[in-house]
């Protein structure tokens, strides 16, 4: 059998494709950080929101106000993120954080209550 009638790839073939391949990971790669960053920035949204309709229902059941303070009971924040909240009489103000988050924005904020234009809009920083 001569040498031309083998058949397979060379290591020059072989090595082509290892280097595109490469490429195209290093590519793919930080996409799916990206998209990871969204999903956590999600979960923060969705914290401040259930913390919103936490509220309403405390105003609307105790009527003096909204509240600072929640049991474990009443509201756990998802995997990675802290709040903090502020209430008076007539307004609060929640604030989630994820610090896992690679790029800004990490934290958001909530403000009901206070008459502005922002009043209930939730603003990412």
């Amino acid at each position: 059998m001569s040498r031309s009638d083998q058949k397979g790839f060379t290591l020059i073939e072989l090595l082509i494709v290892v280097v595109i391949i490469g490429i195209l990971a290093a590519i793919a790669i930080p996409k799916f950080s990206a998209t990871k960053d969204k999903a956590k920035l999600a979960s923060v949204k969705t914290d401040l929101r259930n913390i919103m309709t936490l509220q309403e229902a405390y105003f609307s059941n105790a009527g003096i106000g909204y509240t600072s303070t929640f049991s474990s009971t009443e509201f756990g924040p998802s995997s990675g993120n802290t709040f903090t909240v502020v209430g008076t009489a007539s307004s609060f103000t929640a604030t989630a954080t994820n610090s896992s988050i690679t790029v800004a924005p990490k934290t958001c904020t909530v403000t009901v209550g206070d008459g502005t234009t922002t009043d209930g809009i939730t603003v990412c920083s």
